[in-house]
């Protein structure tokens, strides 16, 4: 495999798992444990959830610019080189890391805080807010994936 085929590979497998991860966790698992599961346990629930995938989000934070990166600067010759395409992936790409970080290091903290002292209440205002921000990294996510596919012909 050449490197930029390791690059590209790496590249697109980041994103469909970051994207694909949050997309199930949005549209099929919150209404499904919204419907069945009373507070205490869907609280639990999402804070094991979270606590199993953002490491992966933290993997995917650091192979994605790297990976993207890379193919930048061996395939398109540098910034100069790209279509306005990877210019906005490259932009949409780093708010959606930067809204990761407030994600993990705010609301998260805070609501696995909640979920061991058993307040609920704090617990479902963390639970609210990590929603808003996962729905807003979805759709930028899946704006960047359309942008990547079909960038160049735009």
């Amino acid at each position: 495999m050449t490197s930029a085929a390791l690059a590209i590979t790496l590249h697109a497998l980041s994103a469909a798992v970051w994207v694909g991860g949050m997309f199930f966790a949005y549209q099929v698992l919150r209404p499904v444990a919204a419907a069945q599961l009373e507070p205490p346990q869907r609280l639990r629930l999402w804070a094991g959830v979270f606590a199993r995938f953002f490491p992966w989000v933290w993997l995917f934070i650091i192979v994605l610019p790297v990976s993207g990166y890379w193919m930048l600067f061996s395939l398109f010759g540098g910034m100069g080189g790209a279509g306005l395409h990877i210019h906005i992936m490259q932009g949409l790409g780093w708010l959606m890391i930067l809204l990761y970080l407030h994600l993990y290091f705010a609301p998260f903290r805070r609501l696995k805080e909640a979920v061991i002292t058993e307040d609920w209440a704090q617990a479902a205002k963390q639970l609210d807010q990590i929603r808003r921000f996962v729905g807003i990294n979805l759709s930028l996510g899946l704006v960047v994936i359309a942008v990547a596919a079909g960038g160049r012909y735009l």
